[in-house]
């Protein structure tokens, strides 16, 4: 199977865990790690920074969906970049507005864009639609994440 049929494959099952929040990847153990570590790696950045409830959960939210779309295909600098330009979409950016990031070092780069902003039952909602190109090669993965009472993000299920 080629590269890109498995990377597209990813990222159809990171979105579907992403929006379901209730399945495991048996399959492709691969793109479960890196969902769950760039998640991770997303929030330690952003708890590193001092960031509040809000940068954590943001950062989180940005690391997991770019470290399953992209597997062990972005370093630990990319992550970091990714998950600021996450909470940087989440809190600030327009909607239709795409926050870039590039790391210089390895031409790695990505945009994360609100495409949707919504209240949901007194909450606000943001969909977001992340695209990395990683060796010229495009992925895209979309989630939603909602505030919460404390001003953190949190992916709906």
């Amino acid at each position: 199977m080629s590269r890109s049929v498995v990377r597209a494959a990813a990222v159809v099952m990171l979105v579907v865990i992403g929006l379901t929040g209730c399945a495991t990847m048996e399959a492709n153990p691969k793109t479960t790690v890196g969902a769950l570590g760039g998640g991770a790696f997303g929030g330690l950045i952003a708890a590193a920074a001092g960031g509040g409830g809000a940068a954590i959960a943001g950062a989180v939210i940005g690391g997991a969906l770019l470290g399953g779309a992209a597997g062990s295909d972005l370093d630990q600098r990319d992550r970091q970049l990714a998950a600021q330009a996450q909470q940087r979409a989440l809190e600030n950016a327009p909607t239709g507005a795409p926050v870039e990031w590039t790391n210089p070092d390895n031409g790695h780069r990505g945009t994360v864009t609100p495409v949707r902003t919504y209240e949901s039952q007194g909450t606000y909602c943001r969909e977001i639609q992340s695209d990395v190109t990683i060796d010229g090669k495009p992925e895209r993965a979309y989630g939603t994440a909602c505030r919460q009472p404390d001003g953190s993000w949190k992916m709906q299920g």
